[in-house]
């Protein structure tokens, strides 16, 4: 049974950093892409940041130069660092993968980004 497991979301200030963690299990991992998508409240589920299994990355332009996405495929974990967070990354976050031609999501951690 393919499970992704999300944890490290809160509720931080403007400015501070987040760091997101998803762990897959019961699949391979390596050799899929990897994603991060988001929804805030009344809003469109959004990809945030993608990580292929080469290590390249794509991210949405409001996250850029403050969003980092990585993987540790020995761990079968996927990150999300999130610096200078603001108010309008306000959302629940998910990991996704298209894991054995199927789309496996996670939870959801919720990070809220408030003075």
């Amino acid at each position: 049974q393919v499970q992704l497991v999300e944890s490290g979301g809160g509720l931080v200030q403007p400015g501070g950093s987040l760091r997101l963690s998803c762990v897959v299990s019961g699949s391979i991992f390596s050799i899929y892409t990897m994603d991060w998508y988001r929804q805030a409240p009344g809003k469109q589920r959004e990809l945030v940041a993608a990580i292929t299994s080469t290590g390249s990355t794509n991210y949405i332009d409001s996250v850029k130069g403050r969003f980092t996405i990585s993987r540790d495929n020995a761990k079968k974990t996927v990150y999300l660092q999130m610096d200078s967070l603001k108010p309008e990354d306000t959302a629940v976050y998910y990991c996704h993968g298209d894991l054995l031609l199927k789309a496996y999501w996670g939870q959801g951690t919720q990070v809220t980004v408030s003075s």
